[in-house]
């Protein structure tokens, strides 16, 4: 792996030298003795035909030659055109579905592998020309014999060495940075560089793309806010995925956007709508909702859908994340600091011994500025570098589980900005969490709640029944006489059948809820019974 790593680094090395990007931090306010190491630099002896580039050519180019990993850090800093110059940020849009594509002669024989098939004999029609083109794969439009107008996203090859290679370096400076600083080790980066292998290597499997569309579509079936193309499994593999074709319009084509008319800020309110939705009530979010992702129908431009593509990436959250984020938030939206900050030493994200006061006060000091304010006029380059000194100052951890949920939020966040500058993030986002807060203490919630803990009792009751036989008696292994037997398989039985009932009358609906607690009444009653008898 070591070897791997230094070999990836020499690679590395020579692009950065041959797209001069010293350049781009020698253009910063450098103090003196780093301006002077330009001279010393050999490379920098000799003239260089990627000199006649723009920097945000140079640096684009750099990121393709570099892989998957690298375009994908250049797809995200291209939705940030707040903490970007404008000439950069226009190439690294590039990024997001015009990457060179690989050869189309071998783009079909991959497919044919895959399918088992001539391409003729599962298409009418084969477009052998990119759609689209990516860091992980290309896209061609084809139509089925049936008739459907369909995509077809085929895997590069080779892409898994170089991810190795990438992925490598990245363990071995994450695993440095701990073991030599402690603030390092507050941002857990092996968590982090793990977490992110898993999500690459995932995104490579196209099998798992599929299945992630189809439950995304789920989730929105018949929603005016987002529609996810259909998947047709019969021609899906692992490095082949075949979905229905979408028309719509680029989400950051603002031009054509505003030529029909489209609602830009019901456009942006939905957004953030759809992001809060993925994320409490479904918890399951799209993941990698980078401009490339992301149309718009044409269909009703006053109520605008979206249409989302390229599920690889998707991520989800416990029931417990879920909860503690959703109560951060709605302190945050209520200004409720010392909330905040309670909550953030309940959950062991900053020390216990951590003085509520301080910590309140911190946090007051870095958010207040920001409320009342639309995304045009909040500096977050200023935010971040706040947040981050307050959680070095108390010594608080970055949750690796919420690194992705992070990296989307962020991408919400810039293409918002895009968008509809005066987009009022807290007020969009704070109704929803008030009626997700309001849903989950309702009863209809806190009875599916019970129900689900009285499911349970039957087989709380064995354990408990088998954890006491197995004190209570050192040959716990001796089959139990035949009459005890006969009892425990009456009673279970019983017990049984009373599980059945209670879900049955459940599952019915209607006024014979009510008699739903008989069964579960009786069902408690012979538990008990079980745990007591010995």
């Amino acid at each position: 792996m070591k070897l791997l790593a230094v070999r990836r680094l020499l690679r590395i090395q020579r692009v950065v030298i041959r797209y001069r990007l010293d350049d781009l931090l020698f253009d910063l306010p450098l103090p003196w003795f780093l301006l002077v190491l330009r001279y010393a630099l050999p490379w920098r002896w000799f003239p260089r035909k990627t000199l006649d580039l723009s920097r945000g050519a140079r640096l684009r180019l750099a990121l393709q030659d570099l892989g998957p990993i690298f375009i994908k850090f250049g797809q995200i800093l291209s939705t940030r055109r707040d903490l970007l110059p404008e000439d950069i940020a226009d190439e690294l849009m590039l990024l997001q579905d015009r990457v060179p594509p690989f050869d189309s002669k071998l783009s079909v024989k991959l497919i044919e592998d895959q399918l088992g098939k001539k391409i003729s004999e599962v298409f009418s029609r084969f477009d052998v020309e990119p759609l689209a083109s990516a860091s992980v794969a290309q896209v061609h439009s084809a139509q089925l014999k049936t008739g459907e107008e369909v995509v077809v996203k085929v895997i590069r090859p080779g892409l898994k060495p170089v991810i190795a290679q990438d992925l490598a370096w990245l363990f071995i400076l994450a695993r440095a940075a701990e073991k030599v600083s402690a603030d390092a080790r507050l941002l857990h980066p092996v968590d982090v560089v793990s977490d992110y292998e898993k999500t690459i290597y995932d995104e490579l499997d196209l099998l798992r793309e599929a299945a992630n569309a189809s439950q995304l579509k789920r989730n929105f079936e018949g929603s005016p806010m987002l529609y996810v193309p259909q998947v047709y499994w019969d021609w899906c593999r692992p490095k082949v995925l075949v979905m229905e074709r979408i028309y719509g319009i680029q989400v950051t084509d603002l031009a054509t956007l505003a030529d029909q008319r489209t609602d830009m800020k019901m456009l942006a309110e939905r957004g953030v709508e759809i992001f809060f939705t993925q994320v409490f009530r479904d918890s399951f979010f799209h993941a990698d909702m980078h401009p490339g992702n992301i149309f718009v129908s044409t269909v009703s431009p006053w109520s605008p859908q979206y249409i989302a593509i390229d599920c690889g990436i998707v991520g989800s959250l416990t029931p417990e994340d879920q909860d503690y984020l959703a109560r951060n938030l709605f302190a945050f939206f209520k200004r409720d600091y010392r909330r905040v900050a309670q909550l953030h030493i309940d959950s062991g994200w900053v020390p216990a011994e951590t003085k509520l006061n301080e910590f309140e006060a911190a946090i007051r000091t870095v958010c207040e500025p920001i409320f009342e304010k639309p995304l045009k006029d909040i500096s977050f380059g200023q935010v971040l570098m706040r947040l981050f000194q307050t959680a070095r100052r108390f010594n608080m951890e970055v949750q690796p589980q919420l690194v992705l949920l992070q990296k989307t939020l962020l991408n919400i966040e810039g293409l918002g900005r895009q968008l509809y500058p005066d987009l009022d993030l807290w007020n969009t986002a704070q109704p929803f969490l008030e009626r997700w807060m309001r849903e989950r203490v309702s009863p209809k919630a806190l009875f599916g709640n019970v129900q689900s803990q009285i499911e349970q009792i039957p087989h709380l009751a064995n354990m408990t029944r088998d954890l006491l036989e197995r004190l209570s008696q050192p040959h716990a292994s001796d089959p139990p006489p035949p009459w005890h037997r006969r009892r425990d398989d009456w009673l279970l039985r019983l017990l049984g059948t009373a599980h059945l009932a209670g879900g049955a009358i459940l599952a019915a609906g209607g006024p014979l809820n009510q008699l739903a607690y008989w069964p579960a009444g009786i069902m408690m009653a012979v538990g008990l019974y079980l745990v007591v008898r010995r």
